[in-house]
């Protein structure tokens, strides 16, 4: 009888449906929570740059009760910025949900979105302040400019964390993930691409010069060599060596650079140093890897 109990027990137990999560290594699991980071920053960027609002009002759910961003709000935009920016906002609220799908998650970090963290980040690329501040609300170009520095980090850290997955359930996620944070990323580069040479307001300086000041200064914040390029670069960073424009950013070969989580930390934190909090992280991003880079 006990026997028959134990059977039936343990068919009982096959039965119930398991998380995704249950059956991951916990080095997958720890892989996919990373980039929650950097998805809830982009959701909140996203909508309140086109809505004036976001994650609180429209999916309260996923962000399990974190604090609201600091400072957000809805940006300036002409009809068609607006709506590819609205498009990028859903996206990445449906990137937070397919995440938490496959793992717990942790719930949104602390971001400041304030004009004021954008414009540090800018001044440090320049190496001087801008004045008057730079303020990514502003204007169409001004947010292009200021969504340059974000879907491209995620990217690369996707394209990092590819091969040190397990599981074909989380490679999967992952590159579904990277598909389309790509295609955001290729889009705002082809709208600045359009502009490259027009002179951003007030001043006077080109919009290819802003993303090439902004990729050196994540560079140099990566440690890691060459893994980021502006839309103008040398020929021979250029594809084949062949060509000027860099619609596109990858490496010799044209294939997408690659980062690890702590790279992509000393870039977001803006410190260049993984257990340095700040930029848009003021007290550190959440997760098993971010949180054991922080102090104890």
């Amino acid at each position: 009888m006990a026997t028959f109990i134990s059977v039936f027990a343990s068919i009982i137990l096959l039965l119930i449906p398991s998380s995704h999560s249950s059956r991951l290594p916990q080095s997958d699991v720890d892989l996919l929570e990373f980039p929650l980071n950097l998805e809830y920053l982009e959701a909140e960027f996203f909508l309140f740059g086109s809505l004036g609002y976001g994650l609180d009002k429209v999916a309260p759910n996923l962000t399990l009760g974190g604090p609201a961003p600091l400072d957000a709000k809805k940006a300036n935009l002409d009809p068609l910025t607006k709506d590819v920016v609205l498009q990028f906002a859903w996206q990445e609220v449906g990137h937070l949900r397919a995440i938490k799908k496959t793992v717990k998650g942790f719930p949104r970090p602390l971001l400041d979105l304030s004009a004021g963290s954008f414009a540090k980040v800018i001044d440090k690329a320049f190496g001087k302040p801008l004045n008057p501040p730079f303020d990514p609300y502003a204007n169409s170009i001004n947010y292009l400019i200021a969504s340059y520095l974000i879907p491209y980090v995620g990217l690369t850290g996707y394209v990092g964390a590819n091969p040190n997955l397990q599981n074909a359930i989380s490679k999967r996620l992952v590159a579904g993930l990277l598909g389309v944070e790509s295609g955001q990323d290729a889009v705002i580069r082809a709208f600045l691409y359009e502009k490259a040479n027009e002179k951003v307001h007030p001043y006077g300086i080109r919009v290819a010069e802003f993303t090439n000041k902004i990729s050196q200064l994540r560079n140099t914040l990566g440690r890691s060599g060459i893994k980021d390029e502006g839309l103008v670069v040398p020929k021979a960073l250029g594809a084949e060596g062949k060509i000027e424009g860099n619609v596109l950013a990858g490496d010799e070969n044209s294939v997408a650079y690659d980062r690890t989580p702590e790279e992509v930390l000393r870039i977001v934190y803006g410190s260049g140093n993984e257990r340095v909090p700040g930029g848009f992280y003021p007290k550190g991003g959440d997760g098993r890897i971010a949180k054991s880079h922080l102090p104890k």
